[in-house]
């Protein structure tokens, strides 16, 4: 364990220290984000703020993986080829929402269809590497012993721990700090859960995206520098997936990352209720939007947001730990 604190604190000095060339070099090229008018009027003020800072958590978590935890540790390649496959996804999906792009020709965010399609797909990837690979057969339940799987639900249930949780990641990703804040929080605490299932690797590689994510919230805390975007939106919500996955305790990731599943499920309540009555539930969503509108300062709704994300990972720890 000390090992991964040791290599996850110098994860988040090479991400904090590599944030400024980057953000030098987006601001150069003009990468910019262009702001949704689907969001409170206030963000439009955070147009043209440089976007992709996904791939600052990415090269941190690759430049100090690569040769601190791969050399004769290949399961680690697993998340860290899915976290990357995601985040090429989420790149390009980021070209499509610079500013200049309607100016351009551009015609927006890629499909809803096809991210999840290519999700799918990562998901599948995940699965039969887990089954056939790693030979991950088994399901931690809490309070009871483990159950081993067959290849079908092994692969079924990677599809929808990988999408579920990615999509919720891209949702939540709409304040400064918020979703780095909770996906640091989520990383830390699967990693205590490999360390206590004698994963120390898979320990290992859970601090560097933890560190990464702290480097990367020097430059995203509000107001923020540096968006991270879907190239890390997609690549956390990936790699915390597979993640939980490879521990098997993939069925405490809702406690875990309570705070994903109340902005997804805030999402799926405000456009069903809008659809069913005509009438929303909340007055934004996702939610984070909602406490914005009720007067909570953008810091304020992440410091609480951060708070019950601890709690989560706490409890999510407390099950695992009483098993």
């Amino acid at each position: 364990m000390v090992r991964a604190l040791v290599i996850g604190s110098a994860a988040s000095v090479v991400a904090m220290l590599a944030g400024w060339p980057l953000l030098a070099l987006l601001e150069r090229l003009g990468v910019g984000k262009a702001i949704s008018d689907d969001g409170p009027d206030s963000h439009q003020a955070k147009a043209g703020t440089p976007t992709m800072g996904g791939l600052l958590i990415l090269g941190a978590i690759l430049a100090v993986t690569a040769p601190t935890n791969l050399a004769g540790r290949l399961s680690i390649l697993l998340p860290l080829t899915a976290m990357g496959a995601a985040g090429l996804l989420g790149f390009a999906d980021d070209l499509l929402t610079l500013q200049g792009r309607e100016r351009s020709g551009g015609h927006g965010r890629l499909g809803f269809a096809l991210k999840e399609a290519a999700l799918v797909v990562i998901g599948v990837a995940v699965g039969l590497v887990l089954y056939y690979s790693l030979e991950e057969r088994t399901v931690q339940v809490p309070y009871f012993d483990s159950r081993e799987l067959g290849a079908a639900a092994v692969v079924a249930i990677a599809v929808v721990v990988v999408v579920s949780t990615t999509s919720a990641a891209a949702v939540t990703d709409g304040l400064d700090g918020l979703l780095a804040g909770v996906m640091a929080l989520a990383f830390a605490a699967y990693g205590v859960i490999a360390f206590v299932q004698e994963q120390p690797f898979l320990a290992l590689f859970c601090f560097t995206v933890v560190g990464a994510i702290i480097g990367f919230l020097w430059h995203n805390a509000h107001p923020a520098q540096l968006f991270m975007g879907d190239t890390g939106a997609l690549a956390l919500g990936v790699g915390l997936a597979t993640v939980a996955l490879m521990t098997g305790w993939w069925l405490v990731l809702p406690v875990v990352g309570v705070v994903l599943v109340v902005e997804a499920l805030s999402n799926v309540a405000q456009i069903g209720s809008y659809r069913l009555t005509g009438r929303r539930v909340l007055k934004m969503a996702p939610v984070h939007h909602h406490f914005e509108l009720l007067g909570w300062s953008e810091p304020q709704v992440v410091l609480r947001f951060w708070l019950i994300g601890a709690v989560g990972a706490m409890l999510g720890l407390a099950l695992v730990l009483t098993d």
